[in-house]
């Protein structure tokens, strides 16, 4: 049987069936909108400035990579960033999580851990996002919160929102759940601070995903160029909202590839990335954290970087400057 995200990109017979579904779920997603937007529900307003990340639509859009840039960006500035997170995927037995050296992926969920892991700031994971902002300012001091997802977390007060859009899928069929991806209805980006594109044109508020290099699983952890397996077949894993755009980056490389696609957030076992042959296995830096303590003496992961375009680039600047500046 089908998973129903199969549905979700094409007008077809079984998203039209579900199309009474999502007419209830569109409207009761307006209505909370509209009430937290006139301050009948009760929201909590964080001490210092919170820039919320996120998309209308359930899957990989590329955010994960840019608040990594965002950090990046408020650092040079000398901020002292915070993020939280929901960490999907995780399943501690205690919340508010703050993520350290020993915490697992089981626990954090993967997104989390990669965030962590990159930009060197306190993550802190829990549905309590309130709970997550206060640990933050007592542990670290944070001047700036940075939330990984969360726009529809209405109850948050937000003093930036930033829709992250895939050009490849965009809105799929345009329905909202179940019958297509969509959390929300397209209008309500007209009420966020910016949408950026991932995939976009340099004329666009857009963004560029560029690999960087790859770093080795095994013990050693050596790092090679992927023009290293040029010309070489390789076994692709990719676990994550999008698979198909890791596989085009390395058949863009002159790799090729096996594809093995997995879905978003997957637990791996060690036996679904063992394939009965002496190929490399290349997977993305997402996955590769959800790894620790495997055997994987072939296996290597890709991280990478993502370019703004110059308007994207005066966008967030300008933003930024905003909130923490008046």
């Amino acid at each position: 049987m089908k998973r129903l995200d199969r549905y979700w990109y094409s007008q077809n017979p079984v998203a039209w069936l579900l199309l009474p579904l999502a007419a209830i779920y569109c409207a009761l997603a307006s209505l909370r909108f509209y009430f937290y937007s006139k301050d009948w529900l009760r929201r909590f307003k964080a001490s210092v400035p919170v820039i919320v990340v996120g998309n209308i639509s359930v899957g990989g859009t590329g955010k994960t990579p840019l608040i990594i840039k965002l950090c990046e960006i408020l650092q040079q500035q000398g901020k002292k960033p915070g993020i939280i997170s929901r960490g999907y995927g995780g399943k501690s037995a205690i919340y508010p999580l703050e993520i350290g050296n020993s915490t697992l992926a089981h626990d954090a969920g993967d997104e989390a851990l990669l965030l962590a892991r990159r930009t060197q700031c306190p993550v802190v994971v829990g549905p309590d996002r309130e709970a997550n902002i206060n640990l933050l300012l007592e542990r670290h001091g944070c001047d700036i919160i940075l939330s990984d997802d969360g726009m529809q977390h209405y109850r948050m007060h937000r003093d930036v929102e930033i829709a992250v859009v895939d050009t490849a899928r965009q809105f799929g069929n345009g329905f909202c759940l179940p019958a297509g991806p969509l959390r929300e209805p397209v209008i309500r980006l007209r009420s966020v601070d910016m949408v950026i594109a991932n995939g976009g044109t340099p004329h666009q508020l857009a963004f560029v995903i560029k690999p960087v290099h790859l770093i080795s699983l095994a013990e050693d952890a050596r790092v090679a160029d992927l023009s290293q397996f040029k010309d070489q077949k390789v076994h692709a894993v990719a676990g994550i909202g999008h698979p198909l755009r890791f596989f085009n980056t390395l058949n863009a490389h002159g790799i090729e590839c096996i594809p093995h696609a997995f879905p978003d957030h997957h637990v791996f076992s060690i036996s679904d990335l063992h394939f009965g042959d002496d190929l490399p296995v290349l997977m993305t830096e997402k996955d590769a954290v959800k790894c620790k303590g495997f055997y994987m003496p072939r296996h290597w992961y890709l991280t990478i970087d993502i370019e703004l375009t110059t308007i994207a680039q005066q966008r967030i600047d300008h933003l930024i400057e905003q909130v923490c500046h008046g």
